[in-house]
């Protein structure tokens, strides 16, 4: 190999491993580590081959609205609507298939009832301007209302034999060994890491959140940028819930509940800025790791859910105040070399 382009891969490396952000990355692998490290010696079943798959399908649907949260968030906005729209296309779904639809057919038309949520947030909070916290959390409410009504106010039937192979594509299946949830996951992981990270659309996302004025004098489309995310969002939330139907062959009205603070969580811990401009998708899967692992560990500790839930909200809170922390001595910093 020539010397020249054993250097280029080389420095390539070197950036990928040392580039921005990769600093909190790195900081949530170690704590996803000793986490790892902790469980295992309480319990030895924890690292067992059939732990380990069950968990990486547990962390698969985290680490898909993890996604759309981090979209959502890298634009210095917030989604709370995803455990509704969840919700929704669980029972969307689950209804349309028990009243005798083509699961695909199903699928498609949930999918169109999603995307419209995220083409509503995305004008709500960039072209009417309402805030993100506010726009969403009347979306939500109106998405649970929907998943709620669409079966008149009732959890559906089991969608039947005939959705055997929308089950196991979703849920039950596994392709080389490994479910097909992960694969899934980790397909659309790369689909939406290389869009944020090699494309213009990615680009424009960044320069919103960095600063959305700044963005806008530069020629960046704010509220096509915006609607982009939130439909990331909402794409990502949908396939959660059909993943959820296939899981319990049925529609469950509360489906997705909690499920926008664990985006969050995914979010913030793997090193996604709350405050916009800032975050990798790679340190979502470590988010979302670092989520699984606590639910998984703490459960074969025998600690109920409300401990688990206690102790994932406290880790977002102290992400998200080390970050504010972070930024805001980046910005002294930043404001004092300008006086000098």
């Amino acid at each position: 190999m020539p010397e020249n382009e054993l250097y280029q891969r080389k420095s390539f490396l070197l950036q990928a491993l040392t580039g921005r952000g990769m600093g909190q990355v790195w900081t949530a692998l170690l704590g996803l580590i000793l986490l790892c490290v902790v469980f295992s010696g309480l319990n030895p079943v924890f690292l067992s081959s059939r732990n380990v798959s069950n968990l990486l399908r547990q962390i698969a649907p985290i680490l898909l609205i993890g996604i759309g949260q981090s979209y959502v968030l890298i634009t210095g906005n917030i989604d709370l609507s995803i455990g509704s729209v969840v919700g929704m296309s669980c029972m969307i779904s689950a209804t349309l298939m028990t009243k005798g639809m083509n699961p695909w057919a199903a699928v498609a038309v949930t999918l169109v009832a999603c995307l419209a949520v995220g083409v509503a947030n995305g004008w709500l909070v960039a072209k009417f301007r309402l805030p993100p916290f506010i726009a969403t959390l009347g979306t939500m409410t109106v998405a649970r209302g929907i998943a709620q009504i669409v079966n008149n106010n009732y959890n559906t039937d089991s969608i039947g034999k005939g959705a055997q192979m929308f089950r196991d594509l979703f849920y039950y299946g596994r392709t080389g060994g490994v479910y097909n949830t992960i694969w899934i996951a980790a397909a659309l992981w790369l689909v939406f890491n290389f869009l944020l990270r090699r494309t213009r659309t990615g680009r424009h996302i960044y320069a919103v959140g960095s600063n959305v004025e700044a963005a806008r004098l530069s020629g960046v489309d704010v509220v096509s940028t915006t609607t982009k995310a939130y439909l990331v969002s909402a794409f990502c939330s949908c396939v959660v819930g059909l993943i959820v139907c296939a899981t319990s062959g049925m529609g469950t009205m509360d489906a997705g509940t909690m499920y926008e603070l664990y985006a969050v969580a995914a979010s913030v811990i793997g090193g996604v800025s709350t405050l916009g401009g800032q975050g990798l998708l790679l340190g979502t899967v470590v988010g979302a790791s670092i989520w699984g692992v606590l639910q998984n560990g703490l459960q074969f500790a025998g600690a109920p859910v409300a401990i688990r839930n206690i102790a994932i909200g406290a880790i977002v809170v102290v992400s998200v105040l080390l970050d504010v922390l972070v930024r805001s001595r980046g910005k002294r910093r930043r404001s004092g070399k300008q006086k000098e």
